[in-house]
Order: structure tokens, then C-alpha cells, then sequence
């Protein structure tokens, strides 16, 4: 498959990586073709590794995955095109996180609304979905680095895009089991509004490569 990836930091890099690993061809985009940190990874990469704009990204792709900043995805997707997106699945992993107090940062949207609720709504004939935003980019494609079973969440409107999506995270190595769908894409509320608690549990362990693992009780 044919895959942009909207985002030349470490999120996107790594994901873009991983996708080429699994056969994908990929197509890392940014502001601006030439990008330094995107034309270094194609280089190091080679084969089916290139980069562009976010428009030449967006484009290429049959699916696409938003990993720019959260304060900036919006900005990156009308960069990217409405017509370069329309109909196809947008995999969202951005946080949208202000860090312009210093740290901890805050959220520039929560309790009411998300990200991936605004980016629904600018882009109403792309099918969203949010997932991978709970971990670091390392487990986001070898979750293995987390000993034992832990949870990755999903969340969306579209059922075939969901499902599309679970594809593409069991080939990251996440076990179907361990794909959680969370509902529509309000749910998405909750997903962002989890990174305070995560970045308290990085603090808390000194170590990003951590997660979660919901387990049922059998009880009512």
C-alpha cells in the first residue's frame, strides 16, 4: 500500500520507518519539499522511501497518518489538501499539546472537544481515525518493548477505516486482542486527555516506554 505520513519528526520517522519494514511504500511529507530531517531519513532509507509536501504526501498515499504537532495538524492538513484527502483513511496519532507555559504543557483542547473531533469536522468526507497517541513512538511500532499485554486504543465513525486501521497495528506487532475500539470519534476526548497522566507516569518511572493494559474485571 501506498502510505503518506504528515510529519518529519520522530512520531512520523518512526512510523514511516516501520511502515517501509512491512512493505508499504512511503511518502514522508512537510512544509516544504527538501525538508533536512525528511531528506536525510529517504537517503538513509532508500528504495521505496521519498519525501515531499504535505500536498505530495497526501496525495501519494492511499491511507495517510497525521503525525505533525497537535497545535499544527489542522494547519498541516489544509496545507495538505481537502481533495488530496478526501475518501480515504486518515490515521491520527497527534497530541494536542501546548507547551508554550513550559512543562507540564496543557491541552489546547479537551473535555467538550478533541483534535481528532476538529479534524473530522474540517475534513468531513475523510474517514478519521485515532489511535497510537497513548504511547511513545518506539511501542507505537514494537509494542514488544513492553513486557507483557498492555492496550492500545481506537477510535472512530468509520467501521471499515477501524478495521483498516487494526490491520496496519497488528502488522506493527499489537495482538487483535489488544486493539481496544473506544467508539465514535468523541472518544478521542478521553484519548487526548490521557497525556497528563501519561507524562505523569514517565515522570513517575523515568521511562517512556510504558503503557497500560485494561482488564476487565467479571464482575457487574
Amino acid at each position: 500500500m501506498r502510505i503518506g505520513v504528515l510529519g518529519t519528526g520522530i512520531v512520523g520517522r518512526t512510523l514511516a520507518s516501520a511502515l517501509l519494514s512491512n512493505g508499504h511504500e512511503v511518502r514522508l511529507g512537510s512544509r516544504t519539499a527538501g525538508n533536512e530531517a525528511a531528506v536525510a531519513w529517504a537517503a538513509e532509507i532508500g528504495g521505496p522511501a521519498s519525501e515531499g509536501t504535505f500536498a505530495d504526501a497526501a496525495g501519494f498515499g492511499e491511507l495517510v497518518i497525521n503525525a505533525t504537532a497537535g497545535a499544527a495538524s489542522l494547519d498541516a492538513l489544509n496545507l495538505a489538501g481537502a481533495e488530496q484527502l478526501a475518501g480515504k483513511v486518515l490515521i491520527d496519532v497527534s497530541n494536542p499539546l501546548d507547551f508554550s507555559q513550559g512543562m507540564p504543557p496543557t491541552l489546547t483542547v479537551c473535555n467538550d472537544d478533541s483534535l481528532g473531533e476538529q479534524i473530522q469536522r474540517a475534513f468531513a468526507d475523510v474517514r478519521v481515525v485515532k489511535t497510537l497517541n497513548t504511547v511513545t513512538a518506539a511501542v507505537m511500532v514494537q509494542p514488544a518493548l513492553v513486557p507483557g499485554t498492555h492496550t492500545i486504543f481506537v477510535a472512530g465513525d468509520d467501521a471499515a477505516a477501524k478495521a483498516q486501521t487494526g490491520e496496519l497495528l497488528q502488522d506493527f506487532g499489537w495482538p487483535a486482542e489488544s486493539i481496544l475500539d473506544l467508539g465514535d470519534i468523541t472518544a478521542a476526548r478521553a484519548m487526548e486527555m490521557y497525556l497528563p497522566l501519561w507524562l505523569r507516569l514517565y515522570g513517575a518511572t523515568g521511562t517512556a516506554v510504558l503503557n497500560v493494559e485494561v482488564r476487565p474485571g467479571t464482575g457487574g
